[in-house]
């Protein structure tokens, strides 16, 4: 079985694009040669940042032939219909078709038709051109003197030379699928790394490709990159006594920068470990793409206190990014005044220069982080004009976090658009933050005073040079200055959890902060129509909704939502620009945002509900990737009791799917679903159901039984409810199983009386209440 060779080379591919645009060349390749009819065995694709190469194994030389059969009119069919079955089966003659017979049908034309299979080297040559032509890049260009035609190539760079070989995996030559693609033709020619092997190198198949550009000083697989990266940087750490602190994100990107990696390690100045050691590593990180090491000395001014916070941007259209993963944060490491650098050349001053390089633009760095640090903890020089701001929001401007946050709220820096300012939502956090205090237990000015400090760092120097690092600077800040752990703590964590893997705080200041902050996201973009629509979600507020639901239900938090999301809406629309103001849209958007609809015997805010609905479609998510039944959870939400409390329809779900997995719950369910199934029918046929059971007209012991288990149950079962007891609850409902069985194997509930069989239904109707304090049984699947 021969196999297949394919290597395209190019300027240099940005490192972030690389392992997906291999991903989608194997992808591309491979299902293009299956929908031709061929076969493979194996396939893996490779990448440096030159070349995408894909290794195919085993394909079949040829594909299958095709054999079809159409079916025609009746050998007693006019003229036009046998000429139509002519021209559809591509025949000249009817004598070219064959003649079947049908017992009912009688004789009719067939048209068997074979279409012979096709070399794998002629599929290859029309398939890899293609590829190219519609490569799915994100970015692409064109170049050259070609480029002025329409219709040129696109490229991510530009595109230098295909190989592509197709042979037996020994012994016979290979062979080059010829094609050629904007003037570049294909062969067997690829070509080392580009100092210290620009030479063409002729190669055969992929075994015989791989050693050649190892010889040529290319490294083809990435993850033997990554490898040769870690352990030389390990190693260089340990042999200064140091530890290598691991980044795999950074090592990702670096990989792909180099193909051939040389270790280096370099040094700067103790004095710049006075700055945190967030700032020296995002510093090195983002301006030189170097490794930082750690220092097993006592802990000095570069220590990591956490892993990095959520991001809240000045300008809200713009969704904040993730933190990069440094692993190992959250310990207390003291960094050392070394970095670690790959190279891509070997150099013949065994890379001395290139440390010298590296080492004069971290120093600057670190100069400019140094100047940050110390600026943010100085005072402002437009205190006089920041005493407004001061006196709305209790600041001390003697505190350099409390300027930052009077200059915030100073500038007007708009949040968004509808929504007013940064300074505006602050306020509104703060105010939900002190209401939501007591629910959480913590201390309503303690959490106040968090979420007035909250946003302050967004207009500090270090978080302006790295967006990353807000809250996790508004923190070291908030130490210096004397604040209290809880709220230091708060000002970091408010913006977490920010994704399904991403810790969730704990300490109740936080957790207060958290909550408010991302209750105002939601319910100010709800307010002005601005929800996630489809796969679009600009403001991230499925993470902001994710992020209520995990801090609720994993730190027991017990919340009712409705009345609050309402209460804030009302806060919210102090915030939105009057009509006046707005475009008739805007206006419209205003309008809707006002509506409102009876429910539950009140008037209730029309987005409040739309809101509360789009919590429980994102709770279902969370439930069904922790493993709960989806139909469980619909039946919990049917209910009308406490479906704006998340953490209580958690706990019925667990207790819903417990009791179900028991004897009793099976059987009950079973009883109860031929209870509401009965019921339906009769309604739909418009049978008289009593409007309340009557005892009197029993005329089975089946009947009385049931009637006296169904009273005690629902009684106990409100009960356990009220205490919210749910595993009590199921257990009461379980008294049911019986009673319920019996009267279905002794009873007939469609009797000839028409007020014995009234009466049953209503019997049948109190057991769909009971249970349905619960749950709505009738959702349950089984």
């Amino acid at each position: 079985m021969p196999d297949l060779l394919l290597e395209l080379r190019s300027e240099e591919i940005p490192a972030r694009m690389q392992r997906k645009a291999a991903g989608d060349l194997k992808k591309m390749i491979t299902d293009g040669l299956v929908e031709a009819g061929l076969t493979y065995e194996g396939a893996q694709e490779y990448w440096t940042p030159r070349r995408l190469t894909l290794d195919i194994r085993g394909l079949t030389a040829r594909s299958k032939d095709v054999r079809d059969e159409i079916k025609g009119p009746s050998t007693k069919a006019p003229d036009a219909a046998v000429q139509g079955f002519l021209r559809k089966a591509g025949l000249t003659d009817i004598a070219q078709a064959h003649t079947h017979s049908d017992p009912k049908k009688g004789d009719f034309y067939v048209a068997h038709l074979v279409k012979p299979g096709r070399s794998a080297e002629e599929i290859i040559a029309e398939l890899v051109p293609a590829t190219i032509r519609a490569f799915p890049w994100s970015k692409s260009m064109r170049w050259g003197k070609p480029s002025a035609k329409p219709g040129s190539l696109r490229w991510v760079r530009p595109l230098q030379s295909i190989l592509c070989t197709f042979g037996p995996e020994t012994g016979a030559e290979p062979v080059v699928i010829d094609f050629e693609v904007d003037g570049i033709r294909s062969g067997d020619t690829t070509y080392g790394h580009r100092f210290h092997a620009p030479d063409a190198i002729k190669v055969k198949r992929f075994d015989d490709y791989v050693a050649k550009l190892f010889a040529a000083k290319v490294v083809l697989d990435a993850e033997r990159r990554k490898e040769i990266i870690r352990h030389d940087a390990n190693n260089l750490a340990f042999a200064s006594g140091l530890e290598l602190v691991e980044d795999d994100a950074l090592l990702e990107e670096v990989s792909g920068l180099v193909e051939w990696p040389v270790v280096l390690m370099g040094e700067f100045e103790e004095d710049y470990l006075q700055i945190p050691g967030e700032v020296i590593r995002l510093t090195i990180r983002a301006n030189q793409k170097c490794f930082v090491c750690s220092s097993t000395s006592p802990l000095r001014g570069g220590r990591t206190d956490g892993s990095g916070g959520g991001h809240d941007t000045l300008d809200a259209s713009v969704p904040p990014p993730l933190t990069p993963p440094f692993k190992g944060e959250g310990n207390q490491v003291a960094l050392a005044n070394r970095f670690i650098l790959t190279s891509n050349i070997e150099a013949s001053d065994g890379g001395v220069e290139i440390v010298h390089g590296n080492g004069k633009v971290v120093r600057a760095r670190l100069s400019d982080a140094l100047y940050f640090w110390n600026t943010d903890q100085a005072d402002l020089p437009d205190l006089e004009e920041l005493r407004a701001s001061s006196d709305k929001f209790g600041l001390d401007l003697a505190k350099p976090l409390d300027q930052r946050m009077a200059r915030l709220d100073k500038l007007d820096v708009t949040f968004h658009a509808k929504l007013g300012t940064q300074g505006e939502r602050v306020s509104r956090i703060a105010t939900l933050a002190e209401e939501l205090a007591p629910i959480i237990g913590a201390d309503p000015a303690q959490a106040k005073r968090a979420a007035v400090l909250a946003k302050a760092d967004l207009t500090t120097e270090a978080v302006g040079e790295f967006p990353e690092l807000q809250g996790v600077m508004g923190r070291k800040y908030a130490l210096l200055q004397g604040e209290s752990q809880s709220i230091a703590a708060a000002l970091e964590e408010h913006y977490k959890p920010q994704g399904p893997s991403d810790h969730v705080p704990t300490d109740p200041v936080s957790v207060t902060v958290a909550l408010a902050d991302k209750l105002d996201t939601l319910v100010g973009f709800w307010a002005i129509d601005e929800k996630p629509t489809g796969s679009k979600d600009p403001y991230a507020l499925r993470r902001a909704a994710l992020g209520v639901i995990r801090i609720l239900v994993e730190n027991g938090v017990e919340l009712k939502l409705l009345p609050l999301l309402e209460q804030h809406d009302g806060l919210v629309g102090k915030n939105v620009p009057s009509p006046s103001d707005q475009s008739a849209g805007a206006i419209q958007t205003i309008g809707r945002a006002i509506a409102s609809v009876f429910h539950k015997g009140r008037h209730v805010n029309q987005n409040s509900l739309d809101l509360l609905s789009f919590f429980h479609d994102r709770l279902k998510v969370y439930l069904r990737d922790r493993g709960a039944r989806h139909d469980l959870i619909d039946a919990v939400l049917a209910t009308d009791s406490a479906n704006d409390d998340l953490l209580l329809i958690v706990r019925r779900v667990e207790a819903l799917g417990t009791f179900l997995d028991t004897e009793d719950g099976k059987n009950l369910l079973a009883g109860t679903k031929r209870a509401a199934n009965i019921l339906a029918a009769e309604e739909k046929k418009g049978t008289n159901v009593a409007d309340a059971v009557d005892a009197a007209k029993f005329t089975l012991l089946q009947e009385e039984a049931l009637f006296a288990a169904v009273n005690q149950s629902e009684k106990d079962a409100a009960q356990a409810i009220q205490r919210q007891d749910f595993s009590a609850a199921m257990q009461a409902l379980s008294q049911l199983r019986a009673p319920v069985d019996a009267f279905f194997d002794g009873v007939l509930v469609n009797d000839e009386d028409e007020g014995v069989r009234a009466n049953r239904l209503a019997l049948l109707q109190r057991i769909r209440a009971a249970t349905g304090q619960v749950a709505d049984f009738s959702r349950i699947a089984g």
